[in-house]
């Protein structure tokens, strides 16, 4: 947070905003902001809810269900749904004698038909295509990632009640179950986005939410061409690399887009072949017919009965006759699994891993194998690594917020006790200086010269790749 973040202003909202026809609130001055690096924050003015509003939604939500669940079913665009919440406000509040000004009845029932139909405060964000993370810190402390620049959002809740009903309602459909006995869960929303929950007392602020949204379509290896995430000459040669079924892991830090990625690269997967993709949270979108998807499942409530982790889906997966196997994430003692693996047989398989270099990706691929309990030297262990992965694809999100693959590196095998690595494309800026990719914007991903050692695995497979992909004839690199 080393520049100042831009304020998030109203001009910004899209023009199918659902808040776009509700009367605005005064937007209450801006509060002592901390120093952050010797620049003042900015606090962004704040849409909150009337304080007579907010206290009639906060009354009315539960006396307008029957049941708990009446409306996981239901969300808030449909014009059908939201009739039948203003339907039920009507007869509360005339069995009430609640006399309401117009303006304040517009509010208060798009506020209920966002609770109860949607995600409270942050619908409009969610809604909005042009933000692709949320993240609720506090009540009235929301941030959104718009372009890859996270920003401070003007919408908040009313209070941490309204957060956990909120929490309740995405949570509630999957049968996760939010309480003081099982205080953090992982869930997606209907349209596959990725949430995580965390609720008091680990969450000191109050109940936390981030949310991590994906496209509306799949996108394709053009669409990461077109913004500029690699070259068509890389798209080609990873083309190649799974077709010719190398094992790839994809490398990255949180956020830089190492699913995206994924999904990419399974595209290449030939339709003919049978893929079993395995995710903590389904977010993979194959395009192929022959697709086994499988998810992992928590616990019955209070109870271990019924638990399946990733690490089980791995092994169970080696009993269903699968071409390829994609797991969206190693990130624990499953590393093993997949190894062992690739090493049998099973090869093109895929996954990711949370590190920032390849050189990190074996050592973090040496440490989730260790946390499988087997008890192997890690000199075994880094063997197997060497001998089951040919390629590592890191991506990263650069200092201007793109996404970009910066470094394609292949596994060349051992060298006495360390594993040998030789980057085939690296991402440079022409400013660059020293080793490792560039960590900033309006640079490229460029040859390094060097051909990969598994070229003849590539032309068996039916690639003859140009010489000028990996360089040849360069001499400014």
């Amino acid at each position: 947070m080393g520049s100042r973040i831009s304020r998030l202003t109203r001009t910004t909202q899209p023009a199918d905003d659902p808040l776009s026809g509700l009367p605005e609130e005064p937007a209450p001055p801006s509060s002592p902001a901390p120093l952050i690096n010797g620049d003042e924050y900015e606090v962004p003015p704040k849409k909150e809810t009337s304080p007579r509003v907010a206290a009639l939604r906060k009354q009315l939500r539960p006396k307008l269900v029957s049941t708990p669940d009446e409306f996981d079913e239901m969300n808030s665009t449909n014009p059908e749904h939201q009739q039948i919440v203003r339907d039920r406000l009507k007869v509360v509040l005339e069995r009430a004698r609640v006399q309401l000004s117009p303006e304040e009845l517009a509010e208060l029932e798009q506020a209920l038909i966002h609770d109860l139909l949607g995600f409270g405060a942050i619908e409009p964000l969610v809604q909005s295509k042009s933000f692709s993370e949320i993240m609720v810190n506090a009540p009235d402390v929301i941030f959104a990632e718009y372009k890859g620049k996270l920003q401070e959002t003007e919408y908040v809740f009313d209070d941490e009640d309204h957060v956990r009903w909120t929490a309740q309602r995405i949570v509630r459909p999957l049968q996760r179950d939010l309480s003081r006995r099982n205080p953090m869960v992982d869930a997606r929303l209907p349209d596959g986005s990725r949430v995580h929950v965390i609720m008091p007392p680990s969450a000191l602020s109050g109940t936390t939410i981030t949310i991590r949204k994906f496209p509306d379509k799949r996108l394709t290896v053009d669409n990461l061409i077109e913004w500029g995430s690699f070259t068509p000459e890389v798209a080609e040669f990873l083309q190649a690399c799974v077709v010719a079924k190398l094992n790839v892991v994809v490398s990255g830090g949180t956020g830089s887009g190492k699913t995206t990625l994924l999904n990419v690269l399974s595209s290449f997967i030939p339709d003919e072949e049978r893929i079993v993709t395995i995710e903590d949270s389904a977010e993979l979108q194959l395009a192929q017919r022959h697709v086994v998807r499988l998810e992992t499942c928590p616990a019955l409530p209070g109870t271990e009965d019924g638990r399946l982790v990733i690490r089980d889906l791995v092994k169970g997966s080696l009993r269903m006759r699968p071409d390829r196997i994609v797991v969206g994430e190693c990130r624990s003692g499953e590393a093993l699994d997949m190894l062992q693996a690739m090493n049998t047989g099973h090869d093109g398989s895929l996954t990711t891993v949370h590190s920032n270099s390849p050189r990190d990706c074996v050592g973090r691929l040496e440490t989730l194998a260790l946390m499988a309990g087997m008890d192997l030297p890690v000199a075994i262990i880094r063997r197997q690594i060497a001998s089951a992965v040919n390629l590592i694809v890191q991506q990263a999100r650069l200092k201007d917020g793109s996404r970009k693959v910066v470094q394609v590196t292949e596994l060349q095998g051992m060298e006495g006790e360390q594993v040998v690595l030789q980057d085939i494309f690296i991402y440079k800026t022409p400013d660059h200086r020293g080793g490792g990719y560039s960590h900033v914007g309006g640079g490229s991903l460029e040859p390094t010269g060097f051909r990969p050692s598994f070229m003849e695995r590539l032309e068996q497979a039916g690639f003859k790749l140009s010489g000028r992909i990996f360089g040849a004839g360069r001499t400014n690199f």
